[in-house]
């Protein structure tokens, strides 16, 4: 049953907070890499953003803690069905999440589209399938749900992000929410949740070149083999 939820969007640290938790041992902790492990999930989140009702419970099956964009949609509902559930608000300077977004997830999107997936859309492997669910998941639940097809716009999308933050700040209660910054490291975050503080480093991955490096690779890995581009 979850326990924890991070409400916040991507590039705020929420693969570290994911390693966090587990560390914790709030395991498992779901994240949108999920998705390529449950190729049944895309079309669910597709569902939720449209306002359908969802079995939380199956949804997250085997899981304690959920991090990454996909239940900030419906954190309401879940702050209901789960009284217990505690929230946790992950923040990042705006222009650094921009520029971080931008570099990441956004640029390039519809150049991965129609170089990777376009020409072989009817003899697709596998797992360029997955990729492409959670491709067209993000694309119509973020880009267009969330930021209106106007993301390009620097001033446009910072002020959608910051809005959302005082939003969650307004209508979570204040002791079922935690605004954490991940350079805060374990303390607030373990006071928070009423866990003993680890002899260990706090977890930071997945920075802007670890995630352009990790997604190139996996491309050229699984739509090239070995042979470049």
């Amino acid at each position: 049953m979850l326990k924890v939820v991070n409400l916040s969007l991507g590039r705020t640290g929420t693969m570290s907070l994911k390693y966090a938790l587990e560390e914790l041992g709030f395991t498992k902790c779901y994240h949108f890499v999920e998705l390529y492990d449950n190729p049944e999930h895309p079309a669910i989140w597709q569902s939720v953003s449209q306002g359908k009702k969802v079995d939380w419970d199956k949804l997250f099956e085997g899981y304690q803690a959920s991090v990454y964009w996909s239940p900030c949609y419906n954190y309401l509902e879940l702050l209901k069905d789960y009284p217990d559930l505690k929230m946790i608000l992950t923040v990042r300077e705006p222009e650094r999440w921009y520029q971080s977004t931008y570099d990441t997830i956004y640029n390039n999107r519809l150049t991965i589209l129609r170089k990777l997936f376009m020409p072989i859309m009817g003899v697709f492997k596998p797992e360029v399938k997955k990729l492409y669910a959670m491709w067209q998941l993000q694309e119509r639940t973020l880009w267009q749900n969330t930021f209106k097809g106007k993301f390009h716009h620097k001033e446009y999308a910072i002020e959608v992000f910051t809005k959302y933050l005082e939003e969650v700040k307004s209508k979570v209660p204040a002791d079922r929410l935690l605004v954490f910054n991940i350079k805060e490291g374990w303390e607030p975050l373990c006071h928070f949740l009423k866990v003993p503080i680890p002899d260990t480093l706090f977890p930071h991955v997945n920075d802007s070149a670890s995630f352009i490096g990790w997604r190139n690779g996996l491309f050229k890995r699984w739509l090239w083999g070995d042979e470049k581009e």
